[in-house]
Protein backbone atom coordinates (compact mmCIF):
# COMPACT_ATOMS: atom_id res chain seq x y z
CA UNK A 1 0.00 0.00 0.00
CA UNK A 2 1.87 2.74 -0.93
CA UNK A 3 2.03 6.09 1.40
CA UNK A 4 1.26 9.71 0.71
CA UNK A 5 1.13 11.23 4.21
CA UNK A 6 5.16 11.83 5.64
CA UNK A 7 5.74 12.91 9.32
CA UNK A 8 8.15 14.09 11.15
CA UNK A 9 8.89 12.39 14.84
CA UNK A 10 11.74 12.72 17.10
CA UNK A 11 11.88 9.28 17.75
CA UNK A 12 14.03 6.54 16.51
CA UNK A 13 13.00 4.53 13.33
CA UNK A 14 13.67 0.96 12.35
CA UNK A 15 12.22 -2.04 11.39
CA UNK A 16 9.52 -3.38 13.63
CA UNK A 17 9.85 0.18 15.58
CA UNK A 18 6.87 1.33 17.10
CA UNK A 19 6.05 4.70 16.91
CA UNK A 20 4.01 7.51 19.17
CA UNK A 21 2.31 10.03 16.97
CA UNK A 22 1.31 13.49 19.06
CA UNK A 23 -2.47 14.99 19.37
CA UNK A 24 -2.00 17.13 16.85
CA UNK A 25 -0.30 15.10 14.08
CA UNK A 26 -3.21 12.67 14.88
CA UNK A 27 -5.89 15.03 14.21
CA UNK A 28 -4.36 15.64 10.94
CA UNK A 29 -4.49 12.53 9.69
CA UNK A 30 -7.79 11.26 10.64
CA UNK A 31 -9.77 15.01 10.16
CA UNK A 32 -8.39 16.66 7.92
CA UNK A 33 -6.78 13.54 5.42
CA UNK A 34 -9.19 11.03 6.53
CA UNK A 35 -7.34 8.17 7.44
CA UNK A 36 -7.84 5.29 10.00
CA UNK A 37 -5.95 1.96 11.27
CA UNK A 38 -4.39 0.12 8.89
CA UNK A 39 -3.38 2.57 6.67
CA UNK A 40 0.13 3.47 5.76
CA UNK A 41 2.36 6.90 6.39
CA UNK A 42 6.13 7.79 6.03
CA UNK A 43 7.90 8.56 9.11
CA UNK A 44 11.74 10.27 9.00
CA UNK A 45 13.47 12.19 11.89
CA UNK A 46 16.41 13.56 10.49
CA UNK A 47 18.83 10.59 11.52
CA UNK A 48 17.29 7.01 10.15
CA UNK A 49 16.07 7.93 6.39
CA UNK A 50 12.60 7.48 5.61
CA UNK A 51 10.20 4.70 6.84
CA UNK A 52 6.89 3.53 5.73
CA UNK A 53 5.01 2.68 8.48
CA UNK A 54 1.19 1.51 9.34
CA UNK A 55 -0.97 2.74 11.48
CA UNK A 56 -1.82 0.07 14.21
CA UNK A 57 -3.87 2.06 16.88
CA UNK A 58 -5.52 5.37 16.42
CA UNK A 59 -7.10 7.50 19.08
CA UNK A 60 -8.23 10.93 19.78
CA UNK A 61 -5.07 11.48 21.73
CA UNK A 62 -2.83 10.00 19.86
CA UNK A 63 -1.73 7.11 17.13
CA UNK A 64 0.68 4.22 17.23
CA UNK A 65 2.72 3.48 13.65
CA UNK A 66 4.93 0.29 12.95
CA UNK A 67 7.98 0.95 10.78
CA UNK A 68 7.82 -1.67 8.50
CA UNK A 69 10.58 -0.69 5.60
CA UNK A 70 12.63 2.04 5.15
CA UNK A 71 12.10 4.17 1.81
CA UNK A 72 14.49 6.31 1.40
CA UNK A 73 18.30 6.58 2.92
CA UNK A 74 19.56 9.06 5.42
CA UNK A 75 20.26 12.45 3.30
CA UNK A 76 21.97 14.86 4.68
CA UNK A 77 22.23 18.67 3.21
CA UNK A 78 25.47 20.21 2.19
CA UNK A 79 27.10 22.08 4.94
CA UNK A 80 25.66 25.51 3.80
CA UNK A 81 24.40 27.30 6.60
CA UNK A 82 21.85 30.67 5.80
CA UNK A 83 22.53 33.67 8.35
CA UNK A 84 19.63 36.23 7.73
CA UNK A 85 18.17 39.52 9.40
CA UNK A 86 14.50 38.49 10.35
CA UNK A 87 12.12 40.92 7.98
CA UNK A 88 8.19 40.80 8.38
CA UNK A 89 6.51 37.55 9.41
CA UNK A 90 4.86 36.32 6.51
CA UNK A 91 8.15 36.62 4.62
CA UNK A 92 10.55 35.61 7.12
CA UNK A 93 8.76 32.39 7.11
CA UNK A 94 9.13 32.08 3.44
CA UNK A 95 12.92 32.74 3.47
CA UNK A 96 13.00 29.86 6.19
CA UNK A 97 10.54 27.55 4.19
CA UNK A 98 12.53 27.83 0.51
CA UNK A 99 15.55 27.64 2.54
CA UNK A 100 14.96 24.04 3.32
CA UNK A 101 13.78 23.07 0.22
CA UNK A 102 16.78 24.02 -1.47
CA UNK A 103 19.11 22.53 1.10
CA UNK A 104 20.29 24.30 4.14
CA UNK A 105 22.29 22.35 7.10
CA UNK A 106 21.53 25.31 9.69
CA UNK A 107 19.28 28.57 9.76
CA UNK A 108 21.03 31.57 12.26
CA UNK A 109 19.15 34.98 12.49
CA UNK A 110 21.22 37.81 13.77
CA UNK A 111 19.97 41.00 14.59
CA UNK A 112 21.68 44.19 12.83
CA UNK A 113 21.11 47.46 13.74
CA UNK A 114 19.00 48.02 10.48
CA UNK A 115 16.62 44.94 11.25
CA UNK A 116 13.23 44.67 10.51
CA UNK A 117 11.77 42.75 13.53
CA UNK A 118 12.52 43.09 16.83
CA UNK A 119 10.97 39.46 17.74
CA UNK A 120 11.34 36.18 16.01
CA UNK A 121 9.24 33.39 17.05
CA UNK A 122 12.12 30.40 16.80
CA UNK A 123 9.60 27.67 17.84
CA UNK A 124 7.40 29.04 14.79
CA UNK A 125 10.13 29.17 12.20
CA UNK A 126 11.48 25.75 13.51
CA UNK A 127 7.92 24.29 13.17
CA UNK A 128 7.82 26.02 9.40
CA UNK A 129 11.36 23.80 8.65
CA UNK A 130 9.61 20.96 9.71
CA UNK A 131 6.73 21.69 7.28
CA UNK A 132 8.95 22.28 4.58
CA UNK A 133 10.87 18.97 4.74
CA UNK A 134 7.61 16.93 5.27
CA UNK A 135 6.43 18.63 2.04
CA UNK A 136 9.26 18.17 -0.31
CA UNK A 137 10.38 14.80 0.56
CA UNK A 138 13.82 15.77 2.71
CA UNK A 139 14.96 13.62 5.64
CA UNK A 140 17.15 16.45 7.81
CA UNK A 141 15.44 19.44 9.04
CA UNK A 142 17.79 21.85 9.93
CA UNK A 143 17.87 23.57 12.76
CA UNK A 144 16.64 27.49 13.49
CA UNK A 145 18.72 28.70 16.32
CA UNK A 146 17.82 31.33 18.44
CA UNK A 147 18.11 34.80 17.27
CA UNK A 148 21.67 36.30 18.22
CA UNK A 149 23.45 39.93 17.50
CA UNK A 150 25.21 39.76 14.68
CA UNK A 151 28.61 41.11 16.31
CA UNK A 152 28.47 38.09 19.10
CA UNK A 153 27.49 35.66 16.00
CA UNK A 154 31.16 37.24 14.52
CA UNK A 155 32.81 37.13 17.70
CA UNK A 156 32.58 33.33 17.71
CA UNK A 157 32.67 32.25 13.99
CA UNK A 158 34.78 29.34 12.77
CA UNK A 159 37.40 31.14 10.39
CA UNK A 160 37.39 27.65 8.19
CA UNK A 161 33.59 28.59 7.40
CA UNK A 162 33.58 30.83 4.77
CA UNK A 163 31.03 33.64 5.09
CA UNK A 164 29.14 35.12 1.99
CA UNK A 165 28.00 38.46 2.15
CA UNK A 166 25.66 39.63 0.08
CA UNK A 167 26.26 43.25 -0.52
CA UNK A 168 23.89 45.09 -2.03
CA UNK A 169 26.37 47.68 -2.75
CA UNK A 170 27.71 45.68 -5.74
CA UNK A 171 25.11 45.15 -7.36
CA UNK A 172 26.31 44.95 -10.91
CA UNK A 173 29.86 43.62 -10.03
CA UNK A 174 30.77 40.14 -11.44
CA UNK A 175 31.83 37.47 -8.18
CA UNK A 176 31.38 34.39 -7.55
CA UNK A 177 31.90 31.83 -4.97
CA UNK A 178 35.35 31.42 -4.53
CA UNK A 179 36.61 28.56 -2.45
CA UNK A 180 35.04 24.91 -1.48
CA UNK A 181 34.23 23.63 2.14
CA UNK A 182 32.25 24.61 4.77
CA UNK A 183 30.53 27.45 4.07
CA UNK A 184 27.66 30.36 4.90
CA UNK A 185 25.61 32.93 3.31
CA UNK A 186 24.80 36.01 4.94
CA UNK A 187 21.32 38.19 4.12
CA UNK A 188 21.35 41.88 5.63
CA UNK A 189 18.16 44.06 6.61
CA UNK A 190 15.82 45.40 4.13
CA UNK A 191 17.61 48.50 5.31
CA UNK A 192 21.13 47.28 4.59
CA UNK A 193 24.00 47.20 7.11
CA UNK A 194 24.94 49.98 8.91
CA UNK A 195 28.90 51.74 8.29
CA UNK A 196 29.57 50.08 10.61
CA UNK A 197 28.34 46.79 10.44
CA UNK A 198 29.74 46.97 7.00
CA UNK A 199 33.34 47.66 7.65
CA UNK A 200 33.13 45.32 10.59
CA UNK A 201 32.54 42.50 7.85
CA UNK A 202 35.16 43.88 5.24
CA UNK A 203 37.81 43.33 8.01
CA UNK A 204 37.38 39.55 8.36
CA UNK A 205 39.23 37.58 6.47
CA UNK A 206 36.78 34.96 6.47
CA UNK A 207 34.04 36.77 4.63
CA UNK A 208 33.83 37.24 1.05
CA UNK A 209 31.51 40.47 -0.04
CA UNK A 210 29.08 38.88 -3.30
CA UNK A 211 27.37 40.41 -5.86
CA UNK A 212 23.72 39.18 -6.94
CA UNK A 213 23.33 40.83 -10.15
CA UNK A 214 22.69 43.83 -11.59
CA UNK A 215 19.68 44.56 -9.66
CA UNK A 216 19.17 45.24 -5.77
CA UNK A 217 16.89 42.43 -4.31
CA UNK A 218 14.63 42.18 -1.24
CA UNK A 219 16.12 40.26 1.55
CA UNK A 220 13.91 36.48 1.05
CA UNK A 221 14.96 37.11 -3.28
CA UNK A 222 18.66 37.71 -1.92
CA UNK A 223 18.37 34.78 0.08
CA UNK A 224 17.12 32.08 -2.16
CA UNK A 225 19.42 33.26 -5.39
CA UNK A 226 22.46 33.05 -3.05
CA UNK A 227 22.00 29.68 -1.88
CA UNK A 228 20.73 28.85 -5.69
CA UNK A 229 24.30 29.70 -6.81
CA UNK A 230 26.16 28.31 -4.20
CA UNK A 231 24.06 24.97 -5.10
CA UNK A 232 24.57 24.91 -8.64
CA UNK A 233 28.81 26.21 -7.85
CA UNK A 234 29.79 23.84 -4.55
CA UNK A 235 26.60 22.20 -3.59
CA UNK A 236 24.80 18.67 -4.29
CA UNK A 237 23.10 20.31 -7.65
CA UNK A 238 26.38 19.85 -9.46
Amino acid sequence: MSARIRLYVDQPLGKGQAVSVGADQTHYLTSVMRLGAGETVLLFNGRDGEWRAELAEVARRGAIAICAVQTASQRMPPDLWLLFAPVKRDRTSFMVEKAVELGVARLLPVATRHRNSERLRTDKQQAHAVEAAEQCGATFVPEVAELQPLDHVLAGWDATRTIYWCDETRAGQKTAFATSGPAAILIGPEGGFSVDESRHLAGLPYVTPLALGPRILRAETAALAAITLWQAAQGDWR
